[in-house]
Order: C-alpha cells, then structure tokens, then sequence
C-alpha cells in the first residue's frame, strides 16, 4: 500500500491494516497466530520500505 493510502487508513480507523483494532480485541480477544503473521508481515514492509529510502538518500546525495 503507497505511504499516503496508508495515512489515510490510519487517520480513519485508527490502526494499521490487517491489524485488530482495540474495540475488536476488547470484543474478540487475539488470535496470536494471525497478529504475529500479520505484524512480521507489518515489520517486512517497514524494512522494504526503509532500503528503498536509503537508496533514493544514496542518490539523492550523489547528485
């Protein structure tokens, strides 16, 4: 999901796609299954997000 999509989820529902919110987990409880796939699956995207940055930095400071 592109970075200002993402914003817009956030400040809408107040957490993270694919991630309970806390009414759900008051009403539901967790499934630590499914919130520890779907928080590596948050951790991957944060570290491929993070390298392309540091690449665009690399270029930006070549030029």
């Amino acid at each position: 999901m592109p970075i200002a999509q993402l914003e817009k989820y956030v400040k809408k529902y107040h957490h993270l796609p694919e991630v309970p919110s806390e009414a759900e987990v008051k009403a539901d409880g967790i499934d630590l299954a499914k919130i520890n796939a779907a928080l590596l699956k948050q951790i991957e995207e944060l570290v491929l997000r993070q390298i392309a940055m540091e690449k665009r930095l690399q270029i930006l400071e070549k030029k």
